[in-house]
């Protein structure tokens, strides 16, 4: 008998192999790692492990429970097709082990090779389950996406006379949708832009960004003042408040800053409504925190009315002002140190504000390894010195351990 058993088993493994392994699309053990190759591989484990049980184990000591399971286990992982190869695997593999040892005809048996048939079975409309409701949420984030690149379309590289570059990166690879808003227009008193974080995430948090937006693009075509611009914004979040009957229906406050670089003066005014505070690149490496003389609340704050207050800087040909939100400022390394964009940039030199960003975000992922919590919008607008030759790029940001390492 336990002849027959060992001989069954073999031929179940060749079974497995030829049912799981025998196209390209099979292949558990082809791309992945660490819990991912697991997941890929744990049903053909589980049908081997059993044909290794059911013949080295005493008649009275059934492997059926893990011959089940792994059609079940790669139903919500593998597509349709794989789905259906482990479950015929699993009751080729139960079918043959029993003709061998010639106990198929018995009750229990006959039962056993039911059960794991009717797991088959239900393992295929799990698959098809789970494969519905992923095509839902991929359709839901597509127009969700869609959505947020409608609101921040990205800014044409020069705008007014002067360079610019914008990105939005999300912390979770996949997803696009959040509260970090940016826009930048020219109008007839200077390249205006604005740089905020709304509280709070997904599509209400979209909703928010496209209302703050809207009054900008409006605000700044039409106000003389920068202030005029901050009060703008706040009536229409009062305006939605009003709609909404709350305005913690529309995620509470927003944090901005307001830039306005006026034509023909080497200068850039900032309004900054309890913000991170923007940083100025010259082109000699020097760098400035443009903190503003008076902190201010953010936007939305429904506290009390003061009157905003324009700071000024000049900002000569070659210099860069570069905002961000606090999903720059406030990443994380590993031992819980925050990102500190001003001691890594000091000192560096970049072709451009485009050259600028992709150096910051790189440096970011360094930082904190890939594990970012947070959103985060930038936006470099540049002023190109007339006439300056090309700079030279400096070496990619590295990370503090690499710096380390170099010493």
């Amino acid at each position: 008998m336990a002849e027959g058993r060992r001989s069954g088993a073999a031929g179940g493994v060749d079974a497995v192999g030829r049912a799981v392994f025998g196209s390209r699309e099979g292949e558990l053990t082809s791309g992945g790692r660490g819990t991912g190759r697991f997941v890929r591989l744990l049903p053909a484990l589980l049908i081997i492990g059993g044909l290794v049980f059911d013949a080295l184990s005493p008649p009275n000591f059934s492997a059926v429970p893990l011959f089940v399971a792994a059609p079940l286990i790669a139903a919500p992982f593998f597509s349709r097709s794989r789905t259906v190869r482990t479950g015929i695997a699993a009751v080729v593999s139960v079918t043959v082990m029993r003709i061998s040892d010639g106990t198929s005809t018995q009750v229990v048996p006959v039962i056993e090779m039911v059960t794991v048939l009717t797991a088959a079975a239900l393992a295929l409309v799990i698959n098809g389950v789970v494969r519905r409701g992923n095509e839902q949420l991929a359709s839901a984030r597509v127009i969700a996406e869609t959505a947020m690149r409608a609101v921040l379309p990205t800014p044409a590289e020069r705008i007014g006379g002067l360079q610019v570059a914008a990105r939005y990166e999300a912390a979770q690879a996949d997803e696009f949708v959040g509260g970090d808003l940016y826009a930048v227009a020219d109008t007839p008193y200077g390249v205006r832009a604005v740089v905020g974080d709304v509280r709070g995430k997904g599509l209400d948090a979209v909703e928010a960004v496209a209302v703050i937006i809207g009054a900008f693009r409006e605000a700044a075509e039409q106000e003389r003042s920068l202030e005029g611009v901050a009060q703008r914004l706040e009536r229409a979040l009062a305006r939605e408040e009003t709609r909404r009957y709350g305005l913690d229906a529309m995620e509470g406050f927003i944090t901005a800053v307001l830039a306005e670089i006026p034509p023909g003066a080497a200068t850039v005014r900032l309004v900054n409504r309890g913000h991170p505070e923007p940083i100025l690149l010259h082109a000699d490496g020097a760098l400035e925190v443009l903190a503003p003389s008076v902190p201010a609340l953010p936007l939305g704050m429904d506290l009390g009315v003061w009157p905003d207050r324009a700071d000024e800087w000049a900002m000569p040909p070659g210099a860069t002002l570069l905002a961000f939100t606090d999903g720059l400022s406030e990443a994380r390394d590993a031992n819980g140190v925050f990102y500190d964009p001003a001691a890594r940039l000091r000192g560096r030199i970049f072709p451009g504000p485009e050259e600028l960003l992709s150096a910051l975000t790189d440096d970011v992922r360094l930082h904190t390894g890939g594990r970012a919590t947070d959103d985060m919008a930038l936006i470099a607008v540049g002023r190109p010195a007339e006439g300056q030759p090309v700079r030279r790029t400096t070496v990619k940001i590295v990370g503090r351990r690499d710096e380390d390492a170099a010493r």
